[in-house]
């Protein structure tokens, strides 16, 4: 349906069953859109809450201590959001391994074109699985350091700025590997003998180089990138 393609008809199938990445889908980005929409609801609240400590009475009579400032509910949620996405982006690295496989697509390893030695889109599954080292490292939850300080009086400590720093490479690891399974899915979508109508290949298709001969592939990855947010809005 998301490719406008015609439903296939009954019959035997060509293998027992379809890899996760395409089965698991709804279940492994429905829970990163929660906790992105989580993140989002948790932030509002914050940067709304008075957080300065302590808080001085309007007519300036009394200070009053609190824990305001603790900013566990940001760093939870920065903590379940990079989880989520390192879900998300291990899907989409399975994909992108799929499409490169002719008993899956029926079309030639890799994508490659040219000569029996041509790697294709090889490369990029490489490129993708370092991206995917990157998320690990930021999906490791910064919620569970510990700190005691000042005489054991500050004796925890929510390390919400570390887990937004951690979110902040998330992002761009996260946009590499979905730039390398976007190129990818591309050039397959290109090697059919009828490549979907629909807006999405449409804008992909105008905006990523073509040609299928072996070549440096940074220029896909890059553009793939820039065009992240265009897609996001179809």
């Amino acid at each position: 349906r998301l490719l406008d393609a015609p439903g296939r008809g009954p019959g035997p199938g060509r293998r027992i069953q379809d890899p996760f990445g395409f089965r698991a889908f709804p279940q492994a980005h429905g829970p990163a859109l929660d906790a992105a929409e989580a993140l989002r609801r948790i932030v509002g609240t914050e940067v709304n809450c008075p957080s300065e400590n302590p808080l001085i009475a309007p007519d300036g009579t009394a200070a009053h201590h609190h824990g305001g400032f603790y900013a566990a509910p940001v760093g939870l949620a920065l903590d379940a959001l990079n989880l989520a996405v390192l879900q998300t982006a291990q899907l989409s690295a399975a994909r992108l391994t799929a499409l490169g496989r002719p008993d899956l697509t029926g079309l030639p390893a890799f994508l490659a074109g040219g000569p029996a030695s041509s790697s294709g889109t090889m490369i990029l599954e490489y490129t993708a699985h370092s991206a995917l080292a990157e998320l690990r490292h930021c999906a490791a939850p910064a919620s569970a350091g510990h700190a005691v300080l000042s005489h054991g009086l500050e004796e925890a400590a929510s390390f919400a700025s570390q887990a937004a720093r951690q979110t902040l490479r998330a992002v761009d690891a996260y946009g590499t590997v979905l730039a390398c399974e976007l190129v990818t899915a591309v050039r397959a979508l290109r090697l059919l003998p009828d490549p979907p109508a629909v807006r999405a290949f449409t804008v992909a298709d105008a905006a990523l180089p073509t040609g299928l001969e072996d070549r440096p592939l940074t220029a896909d990855v890059t553009a793939a990138t820039e065009l992240l947010r265009t897609l996001a809005e179809i």
